[in-house]
Parts: structure tokens; sequence; C-alpha cells
């Protein structure tokens, strides 16, 4: 199979500079890094690909079975990898791939050397002595109003997702690509990301990990962060000054300034 293609692999910047891999959310594509890519470019060997049944990866691949686990999306991080035959990457996760790329790194750790997690969430509902943000009710309305009107579940939710008010174009960006995406992959996608609960493996991670959260987001709120943090030994949190669930978009100075000063740091 062509990986490349299957996935819609893009590679750019220093050929010789460490790699990054830039790994995007439910229901959005390699496009959404567009304002961070121009940061790293010159320093970096920056891998971009789109999970199959999201932007130009190729539908045809598309298996519900495989993709009703988060192990199946991070299967595809893997083969990117292997494909590349890339070594101590550096793996970037919004949101639901942060928490793929701990499977990922668990399950090749000669390729990943070292996590950023962009908006990070192990869970989404509540449970004891953990918040999510969400309850089981919140979820199960969430997934319902998604499945039986994906366009009008869109159009309300990016907004709210994307929380930057004062620049509803952002709001209507994410919108556009959620609407992009087939509805009956996205139904998958959305069950497997909102209903995962990836807490236990967290304790599996032993790279370099840096938890960048926002002010803000009422996605991931600030006790999943500290939640996060405190259960990978040795991570860096940092809390970003922006609002919303998208912080590459909304606010890709903070983002890209907290995200080169980690790679910096690394061996």
């Amino acid at each position: 199979m062509d990986i490349g293609r299957r996935n819609n692999v893009t590679v750019t910047g220093n050929p010789k500079g460490r790699t990054v891999v830039l790994a995007h959310g439910f229901g959005c594509d390699q496009n959404m890094w567009r304002l961070t890519v121009p940061a790293l470019v010159e320093d970096y060997r920056v891998v971009l690909f789109d999970y199959v049944g999201s932007g130009r990866s190729d539908p045809s691949a598309f298996s519900e079975e495989r993709y009703a686990s988060l192990e199946g999306y991070a299967r595809d991080a893997v083969e990117v990898c292997e494909a590349l035959d890339l070594r101590d990457a550096v793996f970037v996760g919004h949101s639901v791939s942060a928490m793929i790329g701990v499977l990922a790194a668990d399950m090749t750790a000669e390729r990943i050397g070292a996590l950023v997690m962009v908006a990070p969430s192990p869970r989404y509902i509540d449970a004891d002595g953990y918040r999510g943000g969400f309850s089981a009710q919140d979820i199960d309305e969430l997934l319902a109003s998604l499945e039986s009107n994906y366009l009008g579940w869109s159009a309300a939710m990016a907004p709210v997702i994307m929380g930057s008010a004062e620049r509803p174009e952002l709001g209507e960006e994410l919108k556009n690509s959620f609407c992009a995406t087939d509805p009956d992959m996205a139904r998958v996608f959305a069950r497997t990301t909102f209903l995962s609960d990836s807490r236990d493996d967290l304790k599996t991670v032993g790279v370099p990990t840096l938890v960048l959260e926002c002010a803000q987001d009422v996605i991931a709120p600030r006790e999943v962060g500290a939640f996060v943090h405190q259960a990978i030994p040795g991570s860096k949190l940092v809390t970003l000054d922006a609002t919303g669930h998208c912080p590459h978009l909304s606010a890709p100075e903070a983002t890209n300034e907290a995200l080169l000063g980690f790679l910096a740091g690394l061996r």
C-alpha cells in the first residue's frame, strides 16, 4: 500500500533537521498547521499527513472496524513513520491526536522520541475524581446530534470549539473543515474520540513531553491539562494565553514560541 497516497503525506523543511510530525485532530486536516509550518521549516524537517477519513486521504482505505478505536489512528501514524523510516521524531498532536501520539510512541519507541500535546484530553466524560468537561449525557446528546444532522452540528459546534468570537472567520474555517469530511467517517471518528478513555495510557509515556493547554477551552478545561501533566513524569506544562481548542490557529505566535522552546531544549 502507498502510505504517502493513503494519508496524503507531505514532507517539507530542512532535510538535515530533526523531524517534527504534525498530526491534526477530529474533523480537521493537515492544513490546520499552516501557521505552524513556517516557524519550523528553516531548522526542522516537517511531516504532515491526514488520517484516513480526513482531508485528502484515500477514502477507499477507510475501515470502520479499524477506526473504531484510537489504536487504528495510531497505526496510521506509525505506518507513516515507518514509510519515511523516521527515527527519534517529535510527534505534535492536536486534541485527540495527543492521545494518538501516546499510543503511537508506545507502538514504535525508536521512531518517536518526544511528544507535544496541544489541548489534549485523555477522557472527555467526567468520572469519579476526574473532570473531563462533559457528563455522559452531554456526550450522548453531542453524538446523537452529530449523527442525525452532521452539517447542522458542524455549523453550531465549530464556533464553540474554536472559541474566538472576535474572529468569526476561524469558526467558519473549522466549520468548513468539518463539512468537508464524509459524515459517515466523521461519525466513526467522533465516537472513537469522545468515548475514549486513555488515562491509563499516559503511564506508558517515557519520552520528553510538552503539554500545551489554553487558558480557556470548553473541550479540554484546565483540570485536564493538569491531570495530563501530573500523569506524565517529567512533562512540561505551558498554559497559553489563548481561548478555544485550536491555539495553533487562534494564537499561533504563542503556540509556536512554546513549541520552538521545547524543541530547542531536546537533545
